[in-house]
């Protein structure tokens, strides 16, 4: 993100959050990695431009990269599912701080909409996950292993879908579960989450956060190996040749 920067002019420092574009609220990154991010935005967006904004107050804000551009930060625009990513690489201190997912609105006097996010860049971030991108095999399960940081560990920790905002949530019991989502705490910062029966719905983009600090994970979902029966087809021809042979090597019948 050390590209050149395009300054945002706004009409207002007022941080609000928008309802018609969302993302999480505190990312943890750790130091020299890389994230992606995803915004989700209402159906009216679909054909707008997208951005990634750096600064505090959104009227001065600095543009990081657009839809589709080139650099150390990407923005791609997914119109099918109402959402576009920021993808972030190798993380540096410098990195802190807060950011903005925008969509160009344009129009004299009509501002962009956004949504903001603080993001903390650290050696030992928050939490973390071993894997942030993980797949699985419909009807199948998948697990995903998640870390806290020792000030973090007796933090309400939590599993949720972007989809619907919906969440899985592990009280100060070692274990957390319904039918398809288990959620495991070993009380040394480490949280297991396993995904069982996986449907193709399940795909996507989820968090986990210990507190009000959350790390982003997406997951695949692919089908399930059809399973084929052979079937042999046999000649009239050959049909005639099988029987005759089994006539003749067919013992003759006791009178």
């Amino acid at each position: 993100m050390d590209n050149e920067y395009t300054y945002k002019i706004g009409l207002s420092n007022k941080v609000e959050n928008s309802e018609s574009l969302k993302t999480l609220k505190n990312v943890a990154a750790k130091l020299g990695g890389s994230l992606s991010i995803p915004c989700f935005y209402d159906e009216k967006y679909k054909s707008n431009r997208k951005y990634w904004c750096k600064g505090y107050y959104w009227s001065s804000c600095k543009i990081v990269a657009y839809t589709d551009t080139n650099g150390n930060t990407f923005v791609t625009d997914h119109p099918t599912q109402n959402m576009f990513t920021v993808e972030l690489n190798s993380f540096r201190d410098s990195y802190s701080g807060y950011y903005w997912c925008a969509v160009e609105i344009g129009g004299s006097g009509t501002p962009d909409d956004k949504d903001y996010l603080y993001l903390m860049v650290s050696a030992d971030p928050a939490v973390s996950v071993i894997n942030s991108r993980v797949s699985g095999q419909e009807g199948g399960s998948v697990s995903v292993q998640c870390l806290c940081s020792a000030q973090y560990q007796n933090k309400q920790k939590q599993w949720c879908r972007f989809k619907d905002w919906s969440c899985y949530t592990l009280e100060r019991t070692d274990t957390s579960q319904n039918s398809s989502v288990l959620v495991s705490d070993d009380g040394k910062g480490s949280v297991s989450v396993e995904m069982r029966g996986l449907q193709k719905s399940d795909a996507g983009w989820y968090w986990f956060s210990a507190g009000d600090v959350g790390v982003t994970v997406h997951l695949t979902v692919t089908e399930r190996p059809s399973t084929t029966t052979a079937v042999t087809t046999v000649s009239a021809t050959e049909k005639t040749s099988i029987s005759e042979t089994i006539s003749e090597e067919e013992p003759p019948l006791l009178q």
